[in-house]
């Protein structure tokens, strides 16, 4: 039977330690503040904003939060960004996605300042990490390396699979696993055999986007596997990527749905404003 990795605890022992680094910011007279963007009333974005706002309050850190409507131009968005780019007192900048239709996502990401870019998506971020350089790293795969290191699962020499490639989980993950000296495979849905590639995997990280799609057929006895994906059942309850009963008796530790990765995500992005007030100094 697997050991459950406990996203929830992870994430609280994180944001202990980053609430006593706010504090000592405090004595020196820097509130560290982040600026939250959301254009339109996706409900989805709106909890995901609401459980930020709570982590910022939780952690010590001032967030500012802008609600914009629908029908909000471009221009009007990339000349709040500039003006948040330019505020000292601002230190990290999140525009929740997706946006409206009529706005373009790459131009959005790449007007927000690499320093202030506490989501890391700016081609900036994604370069420093491609080759090793400090830099901010996109949140959900920087929360799944801490939940495996903090959780004593060795990473060096391990077969890791990633299932997807996306520019916000999988290609980043792939680069940090092999930074801790994994030996990583990205499949994704052109991979010859899929089963076959997963089966291989010490380590499997499933980002593919599909309710449930990876069962006990895909994974190797005692693997560790990490699920991203969050979807609603039939049944209207929450779930992930892999199917959980029938992949939990064949891993040796396994990630829920709720309560694994998605709390290491917020964690994270309180990280990266913390890691932002030393940015800003640089």
């Amino acid at each position: 039977m697997a050991r459950l990795i406990d996203g929830k605890a992870v994430s609280k022992q994180i944001k202990d330690e980053l609430k006593e680094t706010v504090a000592d910011w405090k004595t020196k007279g820097i509130e560290i503040g982040l600026a939250v963007i959301q254009v339109g009333k996706d409900p989805a974005s709106s909890v995901y904003v609401g459980n930020k706002k709570k982590a910022c309050e939780y952690v010590g850190i001032r967030s500012e939060s802008y609600e914009l409507p629908e029908e909000t131009t471009q221009e009007e968005l990339l000349q709040l960004i500039e003006r948040l780019n330019q505020d000292d007192g601002i230190h990290g900048i999140l525009v929740q996605l997706p946006v409206p239709a009529h706005i373009d996502e790459d131009t959005i990401i790449r007007a927000i300042s690499p320093k202030k870019d506490v989501d890391g998506f700016h081609p900036q971020s994604v370069g420093a990490l491609s080759i090793g350089q400090p830099g901010f790293v996109s949140c959900t795969p920087a929360g799944i390396i801490q939940l495996l290191k903090r959780n004593d699962i060795e990473i060096e020499g391990k077969e890791c699979v990633v299932i997807g490639r996306s520019n916000i989980v999988g290609k980043p993950m792939a680069l940090l696993l092999l930074r801790e000296n994994g030996t990583v495979t990205v499949a994704h849905s052109k991979t010859r055999n899929l089963r076959e590639v997963c089966k291989r995997a010490d380590i499997l990280v499933v980002a593919v986007g599909r309710p449930r799609m990876i069962d006990a057929s895909y994974v190797k006895e005692g693997a560790v596997v990490i699920d991203v994906g969050i979807h609603r059942n039939e049944n209207n309850k929450l779930c992930g990527d892999v199917d959980f009963e029938s992949v939990e008796p064949v891993a040796s530790a396994i990630t829920p749905v709720p309560g694994g990765v998605g709390p290491m995500t917020i964690a994270m992005l309180m990280y990266n404003c913390v890691e932002a007030v030393e940015l800003s100094k640089a």
